[in-house]
């Protein structure tokens, strides 16, 4: 008996032995993320691939944030889509301005979502805003950059814009005209609103970069040059700005992520105004 039990001893001590040698990895999510093996949701759809980089995040001081600010911020982002999809960036960055309020607007500051893009078929987080209707799903990003992406997702997947991507690609005029006509606004005075914000700022020149193109040499003076924009001249008030815009107060509120009336001279303001 006393001879079974030293068999038995012996036996449970090469067995644990054996059990020791094989070593149990443990792969970190940095690890994993390194190798390609995981991602921890920046995935924001599965048809979204891992952007590298620092975060983009929405302005600490939004008041502070000026349209400059955001060219400065997001034109590689729009110089990068421009190389993968054949958008012009140009186009990129002055829907960008122009839909999230210059970077400052509510549902820029709540979901990084700076084209306005809804939910539909959307699988990734969700807010509510008020648009066209009360309480509309749109897709919240946890970086603004997928919003990008996502961006130009939607355009180049979808036939309605196919005949966009046959016109030169530094044509901005072209696009600003062809995707009101496709149906991406419904404000008439939408392909203005890009043009006067492509000329203002000179976008045009990071298309003339991703094209190792010369940037144009003119300088076109739109019709309404204060349409897209405004700087704000003593006397002022909000009520008059919106009334000499054809807007509301509570527009100009949220596209400027203003939270009372208080404007303060030589602040910039961007204008939206209905059809």
């Amino acid at each position: 008996m006393r001879i079974y039990r030293v068999f038995i001893l012996i036996f449970l001590a090469a067995f644990a032995v054996s059990c020791g040698g094989k070593k149990k990895v443990v792969t970190t999510k940095k690890e994993a993320e390194k190798r390609g093996v995981i991602s921890e949701t920046p995935r924001e759809n599965e048809r979204v691939k891992i952007i590298e980089g620092q975060p983009k995040l929405p302005p600490v001081n939004p008041r502070l944030y000026t349209v400059e600010d955001y060219i400065r911020d997001f034109s590689d982002i729009a110089q990068e889509e421009m190389r993968l999809y054949n958008i012009p960036a140009s186009i990129t960055l002055a829907q960008g301005i122009l839909e999230s309020g210059g970077g400052k607007g509510d549902l820029t500051m709540r979901a990084n979502n700076h084209f306005g893009i809804k939910c539909h078929e959307w699988k990734g987080a969700k807010v509510y805003h008020d648009d066209d209707e009360r309480g509309e799903c749109f897709r919240k990003y946890k970086d603004a950059r997928y919003s990008y992406r996502d961006h130009s997702l939607f355009l180049s997947e979808r036939k309605r814009y196919a005949e966009l991507f046959d016109l030169d690609k530094d044509d901005y005029k072209g696009w600003a005209r062809g995707l009101r006509k496709a149906g991406y606004a419904t404000d008439r005075r939408y392909p203005d609103k890009l043009i006067s914000l492509i000329e203002r700022y000179e976008l045009y020149r990071f298309d003339g970069d991703v094209l190792k193109r010369p940037s144009p040499s003119y300088t076109h003076t739109p019709e309404s040059p204060e349409s897209v924009t405004y700087r704000v001249r003593k006397g002022d008030t909000l009520y008059g700005i919106a009334k000499q815009h054809n807007t509301t107060v509570e527009d100009l509120q949220r596209f400027n992520n203003l939270r009372d009336a208080n404007i303060a001279v030589g602040q910039v303001l961007v204008i939206i105004s209905p059809e």
